[in-house]
């Protein structure tokens, strides 16, 4: 869970998920949880796929995120 809190702070698209989960109504502890099992689900595919991370691949298809400069 501690990778998930620190990508609050550094991608724009984990962001969005956290506060989408918590608009939804979800605790802090729980809305952290699914950001954590959102990122396994993502790295699972980054292996299964041997790619490497990309932030507007993997948080492309959700609505309203901002662009980062890492992601530019």
């Amino acid at each position: 869970m501690l990778q998930a809190f620190g990508a609050l702070r550094v991608s724009p698209g984990a962001r969005a998920f956290y506060d989408a989960q918590r608009a939804r109504g979800c605790a802090h502890n729980e809305a952290l949880r699914n950001l954590a099992s959102r990122l396994v689900g993502i790295l699972h595919g980054c292996l299964k796929t041997r790619t490497r991370y990309d932030e507007a691949i993997a948080w492309g298809h959700r609505e309203n995120i901002p662009q980062s400069d890492a992601a530019a």
